[in-house]
């Protein structure tokens, strides 16, 4: 059976892979975190010579050790085909001196799409796999692009339901029009008056509600998430990091064995995490370099210590990275910690009844690894028309964030050599207002699809999918609920 996962808050509540996948929350609140991180079992020489989905497959056996071969198989070809435009899955670009890992090729144009494309594959599989009879509830809360990447993947997947809530005026009018227009039978969309975390918040408290979960059950509904919380969004998130630094390999930049630095745009701190993961599965990492807009609470932890939410939250031209509340930091609290659920747990409480947590001075040197810093709104447009007009490449407000702090990291350190992969988390095409004002403020009078057109001409990419198939689609999804519904609209969504 391999290891088993653990909650970050009591140690005592275990789930095989299969099981963790299903509940996405542990019963208290906790994250659930591998036992054990295996090292891969298969050279990174070797894993170049593979394709994505080969890659994936060494990659995700060794973590989710109660699948079979057979069924890891089945899901990974069944998410990784032509719903990605690139038959690469993620194409390695170089601009910027950088190497730019584009994680945006799927069905959604966001790297969320990278893992939710196969999690409804791994929880149907995992609900037989545990013989599961109850329909199972997807609860998402999005700050913009999780909620359309969930609704692609789970969208009249037999046996399931998805509920997604997306801060009201927090998202851009692209990230919006997707979610509303959702045509899946089993979806629901909701605005909320209030900002992510507020989504979040009301997410998890529905979660940790027993009485809702028995209410639930008594109607044959069970509660799963499809946000980075649950480790079947963390797991395929490994891959794209141990492939990309296999397609350096591939192409002659660097030999297997060469350390290089990672820079990922950072929210709800899942994707760099993920990074974090594949080098304890024996990537070689330098720095993590944690790359902050202007809601910086990430970089005053990494420079203080002190992880403090009791701050504004700030509307910004990079929406999916506007969070206070970074859940998946606990993750790596708790590994810092020596894997300590008790001081994870006492720490968490505090963040909960007072806003803030600080660290010990043995847990900041754990975190050596990691460099923190931020873009402001300004800096990202200055960052976005620098990057175009240096080779015409044209990248997102969420991409410009983490070039812009990486190019502060080579300042501040003067580590010029290690390579580094950059994690470009969306097409520009999903924020055409911001990126193209940026590259000329004469953009500023056109409609958000006259937009879309001159970014193609521009940049001389074709217009996705995802922005031709929302023109004119029809608005579905027009529910806006005060946070404090949340629960009241769910219920009436599933007719409880």
């Amino acid at each position: 059976m391999g290891f088993l996962y653990r909650s970050t808050r009591n140690s005592e509540e275990t789930a095989t892979a299969s099981e963790a996948i299903l509940k996405g929350l542990a019963d208290d609140g906790g994250l659930f975190v591998p036992d054990e991180i295996p090292a891969m079992d298969i050279s990174f020489e070797e894993l170049s010579k593979m394709s994505y989905r080969e890659v994936a497959f060494e990659v995700m056996k060794l973590m989710l050790t109660d699948f079979s071969d057979e069924e890891l198989r089945y899901c990974i070809n069944s998410a990784y085909d032509s719903k990605f435009d690139n038959e690469l899955i993620v194409p390695v670009k170089y601009h910027h001196g950088a190497f730019i890992a584009e994680l945006f090729h799927g069905k959604t144009i966001a790297f969320k799409d990278m893992a939710l494309s196969i999690l409804p594959y791994l929880m149907t599989t995992a609900a037989k796999k545990n013989n599961i009879k109850n329909e199972i509830v997807i609860l998402t809360a999005t700050s913009g692009d999780t909620g359309k990447a969930a609704l692609a993947g789970f969208a009249d997947v037999p046996g399931t339901r998805i509920a997604v809530f997306y801060p009201k005026n927090g998202v851009s009018p692209i990230q919006e029009m997707q979610m509303v227009t959702e045509k899946g039978k089993n979806t629901f969309v909701a605005g909320i008056t209030g900002n992510f975390d507020d989504a979040q918040t009301g997410v998890k408290k529905m979660f940790s509600d027993p009485e809702l979960a028995k209410e639930l059950a008594d109607k044959g509904f069970q509660f799963s998430s499809a946000n980075s919380i649950n480790i079947g969004r963390l797991v395929p998130q490994i891959v794209y990091y141990i492939y990309s630094y296999t397609r350096l390999i591939a192409a002659g930049r660097i030999n297997d064995g060469d350390k290089v630095n990672v820079a990922v745009p950072t929210g709800n701190f899942g994707n760099i995490l993920a990074a974090y993961y594949a080098s304890l599965m024996g990537m070689p990492v330098d720095r993590f370099i944690c790359a902050s807009n202007d809601n910086k609470v990430l970089y005053d932890f990494f420079t203080t210590g002190t992880y403090d939410r009791n701050r504004e939250f700030i509307l910004t031209t990079s929406p999916s990275m506007d969070i206070l509340i970074s859940s998946n930091l606990e993750r790596l609290i708790y590994r810092i910690a020596g894997n300590n659920a008790e001081q994870n747990a006492a720490l968490m409480k505090q963040l909960s009844e007072e806003g803030k947590y600080s660290i010990d001075d043995q847990m900041k040197k754990n975190l050596f690894h990691f460099y923190g810093n931020y873009a402001t709104q300004d800096e990202v447009a200055k960052t976005i028309r620098q990057v175009y007009d240096e080779d015409g490449y044209v990248i997102d407000t969420h991409t410009a964030v983490a070039v812009n702090v990486y190019d502060k990291y080579k300042a501040e350190t003067k580590d010029y050599d290690t390579p580094v992969i950059i994690a470009s988390t969306a097409s520009p095409y999903k924020f055409t207002r911001s990126v193209m004002t940026a590259i000329d403020p004469a953009y500023d009078t056109s409609t958000d699809f006259q937009l879309v057109d001159e970014l193609s001409k521009l940049s001389a990419v074709k217009i996705p999918q995802a922005i031709e198939e929302i023109r004119d689609a029809e608005v579905r999804h027009k529910t806006v609920c005060d946070k404090e519904d949340m629960t009241k609209v769910v219920k009436e969504f599933l007719g409880i």
